[in-house]
C-alpha cells in the first residue's frame, strides 16, 4: 500500500511541475539556477524543522558518508534545470532523460554484475533507439530552423552542449542510484534524513552563483502582477510560478525518496520513466510544442521498450506464440 501511494504522489507531483515549470522556462529560459537553488532551500528548511529538529536530533548515517551522494545529486541536479537554457525543449529533455533505464542497466551490469532477462535487454534497446531518434529529427529540426531564420549556427552548438550535458546527468544520475541502493543496504531505510541532508550540504556550493541568482531574483520581481481570489493583493507571477513548481516538486521527491527505500534502483527509474511519458503528452499538446512523425516514433519506442521492461508486454509469451504457430502451420 505504501509503494502505490509513493506512485500515485510522485506521478501527480511530478505531472504538476512539470506544467508549470515549463511555464517558467517559456517565459525565462535561464532561470535553472534559481529554480535549483529555491528547491534545495526549501526542503533544506523543512527538514531542520521537522527532520533535524532545529539541529536536536543527530543524523543517523555520519555527514561524511554522505559527500559521495551529495556530490552526485547536486551535480544531477544543477545540470537538468540549466540544461533547458541550451536550445533543449521540454519533449526532448523527457525523453532523453527516459534513457536513465539503459544506463541504469548498463552500469548495474559493469558495477553489480547483474544479469536481466532478453525481454529486458531488448526493451533497453528499443528505448535507446527511440531516444537517439529523436535526438536526430530535435536536431534536424532545430537546423531546419536556424538556416530558414537568420543562420545563427552558434544556436546549434548551444543545443549540442546541451545534449553533452544530458548525457552526462543520465550517467550520473544512473550511478547515483546504484550507490543509493548500496548506500541504504548499509544504512538501513532513512529516506527523511537524506532527503534533508543531500538538500542541505551542498547549499553553500551555490555561492558559485550568486550574481546569476540575484539577477533573475530581479526579473522575478519586475514580472506582471498576478491577482488571485484568495490574496487581498497581487503577487509577481514569475514567483507564484516558481511557488507551484516548488510545492508540486516537494511532493514529487519526498515521494521518489520513499520509494528508493521501498523498491530497487530500477523500478524507482521505471516509475519516474512512465511519469515522463504521461508529462510528454502534457507538453507536447498542452504548449503546443512541435512534434515530428519522427518524435513520435522515437516516443513510442520509449514507451513500448518500458511496457516491455516491466513485463506488461511478454516478449517470451510473444515469441512462444509465433514459433508455434509457424510450427503448427508447417505440420
Amino acid at each position: 500500500m505504501h509503494i502505490i501511494v509513493a506512485v500515485v504522489f510522485t506521478w501527480l507531483g511530478c505531472l504538476v511541475n512539470g506544467v508549470f515549470l515549463e511555464t517558467l522556462i517559456k517565459h525565462v529560459p535561464s532561470c535553472g539556477h534559481v529554480i535549483t537553488f529555491a528547491q534545495f532551500l526549501l526542503i533544506s528548511i523543512e527538514g531542520f524543522i521537522f527532520t533535524a529538529k532545529f539541529g536536536t536530533v543527530k543524523p543517523k548515517v555520519p555527514l561524511r558518508e554522505y559527500g559521495i551522494l551529495v556530490a552526485m545529486f547536486f551535480v544531477v541536479s544543477v545540470i537538468n534545470n540549466y540544461a533547458l537554457y541550451f536550445n533543449i525543449r521540454m519533449p526532448l529533455h523527457l525523453i532523453f532523460r527516459s534513457g536513465s533505464l539503459v544506463a541504469n542497466m548498463a552500469l548495474s551490469i559493469l558495477m553489480l554484475k547483474r544479469r536481466y532477462t532478453l525481454s529486458r535487454y531488448i526493451s533497453v534497446l528499443m528505448i535507446t533507439c527511440g531516444i537517439i531518434l529523436c535526438t536526430l529529427a530535435s536536431g534536424k529540426q532545430l537546423k531546419e530552423e536556424e538556416e530558414m531564420l537568420h543562420h545563427d549556427w552558434y544556436q546549434v552548438l548551444r543545443w549540442y552542449a546541451g545534449i553533452a550535458m544530458l548525457s552526462v546527468s543520465l550517467l550520473l544520475a544512473a550511478r547515483m542510484g546504484i550507490y543509493q541502493e548500496v548506500f541504504y543496504a548499509k544504512y538501513g531505510k532513512i529516506p527523511r534524513e537524506s532527503l534533508f541532508y543531500t538538500h542541505a550540504l551542498p547549499l553553500p556550493a551555490f555561492a558559485f552563483f550568486a550574481s546569476d541568482i540575484y539577477s533573475h531574483v530581479l526579473i522575478f520581481n519586475q514580472s506582471e502582477p498576478l491577482t488571485m481570489s484568495f490574496l487581498p493583493f497581487s503577487l509577481p507571477k514569475f514567483w507564484v510560478y516558481l511557488v507551484a513548481v516548488l510545492a508540486s516538486q516537494y511532493v514529487c521527491i519526498r515521494s521518489v525518496y520513499r520509494l528508493t527505500t521501498e523498491c530497487t534502483s530500477l523500478t524507482v527509474t521505471l516509475v519516474v520513466t512512465l511519469r515522463k511519458f504521461i508529462s510528454l503528452i502534457v507538453s507536447v499538446y498542452y504548449f503546443q510544442n512541435t512534434f515530428t512523425i519522427m518524435h513520435w516514433m522515437g516516443a513510442a519506442m520509449v514507451f513500448i521498450g518500458t511496457l516491455l521492461y516491466v513485463d506488461i508486454i511478454k516478449f517470451e509469451s510473444l515469441w512462444n506464440r509465433s514459433t508455434g504457430e509457424s510450427k503448427s502451420k508447417l505440420e
